[in-house]
């Protein structure tokens, strides 16, 4: 059976109008006598929406019971029983409630995609996994439901349903995505036009590269291997020479002027030997990287033997239509030997259009020989020299004493080792000393006539010019392949050190002090110490080490930071990996000072914000009931009023009110501050729940306790809690519930789920976002809408505190049908141990 269509609307944010596009799609189809139904569509209330499913046929939902509560899901059965053509099944990351066939609602889709019915579904760009978490970052809100991006990408079809953050904004005002209620919080926080940009560019940056991958696959099945100019790519190649950045700089002007927006499409590519080892400078290397990312182009390493095959195949992977390459730096006579580099790009270049550059070193060393240094120290030359000398009177000896059993070409062999020796030893010069010595050794003593530097046969000859040119060719092989082995052992042990070092510095693992400690460890320096120029001179920001008053060497980092330096003198390779150290020594002092800034800018803001809802609570909230309890009282103490007893009743009511109120705040804010100095140590004991919930009633005027109705389980176990605590975190709880919620009844009820005791405090009002249920647990947060005089936001603060205190949890949960239930939960009275809960400080919440 051919699997079903799987057809994807992607939104930015909410109330794009996914669904609504999604609809007016199954009208179309259903008009063109396509057999199309509703499986799953959540409205959210929003009308327009609601209009669009008239003439659709819908199909019912499946009922999963989950706590007690009802809940309507995807009836997969019922979908697969009716076996339309198309079904519409909306928010394909939503999350089942437990008990239904599948956790996910993608799974859902699969599993009708399978049977042969196609789909059509919506999904936010906040729920794809791997944007995940650059979403949070974003809007600050993490998201909990999200589907996996395979998922997405294996959809036949995928429409992006886009509206400006203006236009998105103008719908939410209307009142076209949310209640009334919510209007003003969400524009105040996930609705900002910042965050809806972001989420906009995601979005079209997402689809973007779903484009380029279909393209891409769309070439590799028709085998389509020229360039389509779809937008103009510009590849420039590196070498780590001193062209790059004049190349980097003209392949951005290129680009720039090519560019369909702020950012431009350029690529820097550098082609690395196939034997792996570095061939350019990884200094240079890393300064052209750093410009190319700084002119919004990207880097990429590639390996490869064949240079111009390498840097055309890259090209073409990746779509580009220009390449830009220097001109060579060889000489013009080297040249005319060997075609460069960038003929040969040119002669095989196809499609793509190759720019050659010219630069200041182009072609201006000419024809020299690479200079005879190995990587051998002085000493190891002087082992190889007496090698030789030692070696060959001593080979020579063995052999004139074996002369009757060896023959020529078995002597020339025998000292051919020993050059082959002298070369491990000390490199190229004392192996080419040992071929010249070892090969007149040969001539004198072992070829006829013996005794004479004479050769008489011609085939003697030739033996001794191919041994010759034998020993030296071994001997400057030996010789670069210790050179190259040396090179690579040090660069590999140079790349782990400054990997290692870049990832602990990126990750915040290591401060100033230790990276220059290492520092000095690494290069045996007596002492380091960064110094930074200041207006009023110098001043020294971090050191390690015995300093002595004279400085042996310094790097300058930038223009104000120098590392100092008191030791040995470094040579030419130790500096250039100690310039790398010192930059990541500047990372760290600077992501040093960023910490601390950050951490004092966090101290001043929550000393601000607790300073500002102080000031608030005392201006407004702490004023009213004293305003009350004073006019009351005057109103009772004064003579020249005619009180009837009525009337007297009704002022000593208000009194009486007010300074519950006001005792209630100022037992919250004592609460709190308890509570975020970790000076809260429950009395912990059995209690029993419907009693606490009782005592807690009295705590709420009349009108609140006629709303309240409470609801227990049979088999109710006593509470391992604090009856004090435990009866303020139910009369913060009802009082929030009764204060949010003016309408409808107020359901307090309590049972045993998975071992543990639940309270639940349940409302029919507006509801809380999802964005917001952490936020409502702050200390003085009324997440701006309720007025002035209606509490100071520490009810959930102090609930929460008190019920984490004693080793429970408090969560927020949506009510079926509308409104919020608070869930607390706490150990059975069975599972008390002899320890005492250590108090929670409010910083480790």
């Amino acid at each position: 059976m051919p699997r079903g269509i799987l057809r994807i609307y992607l939104g930015a944010a909410p109330g794009v109008g996914k669904t609504f596009a999604v609809l007016g799609e199954a009208h179309r189809r259903l008009s063109r006598g396509t057999d199309v139904v509703v499986g799953l569509v959540e409205t959210h209330g929003r009308a327009h929406t609601a209009e669009q499913l008239e003439g659709l046929e819908v199909l019912p939902r499946a009922e999963v019971t989950y706590r007690g509560a009802t809940l309507l899901e995807l009836d997969v059965d019922a979908v697969l029983a009716r076996r339309p053509e198309f079904v519409v099944i909306d928010e394909l990351a939503h999350t089942n409630a437990p008990g239904s066939r599948h956790a996910k609602r993608w799974e859902d889709v699969e599993q009708v995609l399978d049977a042969g019915i196609s789909v059509l579904t919506t999904v936010n760009v906040q729920h794809l996994e791997s944007l995940n978490d650059v979403v949070e970052q974003i809007t600050g809100v993490p998201q909990r439901e999200t589907v996996p991006d395979a998922v997405v990408r294996r959809a036949d079809q995928i429409e992006l349903v886009d509206m400006s953050p203006e236009a998105l904004r103008r719908r939410l005002a209307h009142g076209n995505v949310y209640a009334a209620e919510r209007i003003d919080a969400a524009m105040g926080n996930y609705f900002r036009i910042g965050n809806l940009t972001a989420l906009r560019e995601l979005a079209l940056l997402w689809l973007a590269d779903r484009v380029d991958e279909g393209l891409r696959r769309y070439r590799t099945e028709h085998a389509i291997d020229h360039v389509w100019e779809a937008r103009e790519r510009v590849v420039v190649a590196l070498t780590g020479g001193p062209e790059g950045e004049t190349l980097i700089r003209r392949a951005a002007r290129i680009a720039a002027r090519s560019a369909r927006g702020s950012e431009i499409d350029l690529l820097a590519v550098h082609v690395l030997a196939g034997d792996g080892l570095a061939g350019a400078s990884t200094t240079a290397l890393q300064r052209q990287r750093q410009l190319v990312e700084d002119l919004g182009g990207s880097f990429h390493q590639v390996v490869g033997d064949d240079i111009p095959r390498a840097l055309l195949d890259f090209a073409r992977a990746a779509g580009a239509t220009q390449l830009v390459i220097g001109t060579s730096r060889r000489a013009r006579l080297a040249r005319a030997v060997r075609s460069g580099i960038g003929a040969e790009v040119v002669a095989h270049s196809g499609e793509i259009d190759v720019h050659l550059v010219t630069h200041a070193a182009a072609g201006g060393r000419g024809l020299r020989l690479p200079p005879l240094t190995g990587s051998v120290d002085p000493r190891r030359r002087w082992l190889g020299l007496a090698l030789t000398a030692v070696g060959i009177p001593a080979l020579t000896a063995v052999c004139l004493a074996s002369s009757a059993a060896l023959s020529l070409a078995s002597v020339m062999l025998v000292f051919l080792l020993l050059v082959v020796a002298v070369a491990l030893v000390g490199g190229l010069w004392p192996a080419l000393a040992a071929a010249v010595v070892s090969n007149l050794s040969v001539n004198w003593f072992f070829t006829p006539p013996t005794g004479r530097l004479h050769v008489d046969r011609v085939d003697n000859l030739l033996a001794l010019v191919a041994y010759l040119l034998t020993a030296v060719a071994v001997a400057t092989v030996v010789d670069r392949s210790a050179r190259r082995a040396a090179d690579a052992a040090r660069s590999r042990a140079e790349t782990a050190m400054l990997a290692s070092l870049s990832r602990s510095v990126l990750a915040g693992e290591r401060g100033l002090p230790t990276l220059l400690e290492q520092i000095r460890e690494a290069f045996g320096l007596t002492s380091v110490s960064m110094v930074e120029g200041t207006d009023g001179g110098e001043r020294t920001v971090g050191s390690c080490g015995d300093p002595t008053p004279r400085t042996t060497d310094e790097v300058a980092i930038t223009d104000s930071l120098v590392l100092r330096l008191c030791g040995r003198p470094l040579s030419a390779g130790d500096r250039r990996v100690l310039v790398a150290f010192a930059e990541q020594a500047a990372v760290a002092l600077q992501q040093g000072r960023l910490t601390a800034q950050a951490a004092e800018a966090d101290r001043l803001a929550a000393a601000n914000s607790m300073r500002t809802a102080l000031l608030a609570a005392v201006s407004h909230d702490l004023r009213t009931p004293l305003a009350g309890i004073k006019a009351a009282s005057s109103a009772l103490r004064s003579t020249d009023l005619d009180l009837t007893d009525a009337d007297r009743a009704e002022l000593v009511e208000t009194v009486d009110a007010s300074a519950d109120r006001l005792a209630a705040l100022v037992d919250n804010l004592l609460d709190m501050s308890r509570l975020q100095a970790g000076a809260v140590t429950p009395a912990l004991g059995p209690s029993d729940l419907p009693d606490v919930v009782t005592r807690a009633m009295s705590w709420l005027d009349a009108d609140e306790q006629a709303r309240v109705h409470l609801d227990w389980s049979d088999d109710l176990p006593p509470v391992l809690a604090d009856p004090g605590f435990l009866e303020r975190i139910v009369a913060n709880l009802v009082g929030n519930a009764a204060r949010h919620a003016p309408r409808g009844p107020i359901t307090v009820s309590g049972g045993g789920v998975d071992g543990r005791v639940e309270l639940r405090v349940t409302d029919q009002g507006p509801g809380i976002p999802i964005a917001d249920r952490d936020r409502v647990f702050e200390a003085f947060q009324r997440l701006g809408d309720k007025p002035s005089g209606q509490g100071v936001g520490l009810g959930l603060a102090v609930a929460r505190g008190l019920t984490e205190a004693m080793g429970g949890t408090l969560i927020v949960e949506d009510t079926p049908g509308g409104g919020v239930t608070m869930v607390v939960s706490l150990g059975p009275a069975d599972a008390r141990s002899d320890t005492v809960p250590t108090p929670v400080p409010a910083s480790a919440r």
